[in-house]
């Protein structure tokens, strides 16, 4: 927009090279920063994206095995159990049912104790 007074041309030329000078200067700044930035994050060692990713995958399907073996677990130990208190059973009813008289056993024939001296 064109004024009567060329001092106003020239003040609104000044301010619209300023802001030239100035939007040169934002972008300067955000390269330097975002030189720095990688530079320090590179010096910390940090771990990239990809990476994280995989060790994530990784930990989820540990994870995921870590649950199906404790459900292993308590199936088996739950069978264990069972078949500990089915053999307590049996031998509580073995138990309660009557002896039978041992037969006393019959002493060797010609046996070692035949043969020992005796201490008379």
């Amino acid at each position: 927009m064109q004024t009567q007074n060329p001092f106003f041309d020239d003040i609104a030329k000044m301010m619209s090279g300023a802001m030239g000078v100035a939007s040169g200067m934002r972008d300067e700044m955000e390269a330097r920063f975002r030189e720095w930035f990688e530079g320090a994050a590179s010096r910390m060692d940090l771990v990239g994206r990809e990476e994280f990713e995989a060790v994530k995958a990784m930990a989820a399907k540990a994870r995921q095995e870590n649950e199906a073996l404790a459900r292993r677990v308590a199936e088996l130990e739950a069978a264990l159990a069972g078949r500990a208190a089915a053999g307590a059973k049996a031998s509580a009813a073995k138990a309660s049912r009557p002896r039978k008289a041992a037969k006393p056993k019959a002493a060797p024939k010609g046996g070692a104790a035949a043969d020992a001296p005796s201490g008379d």
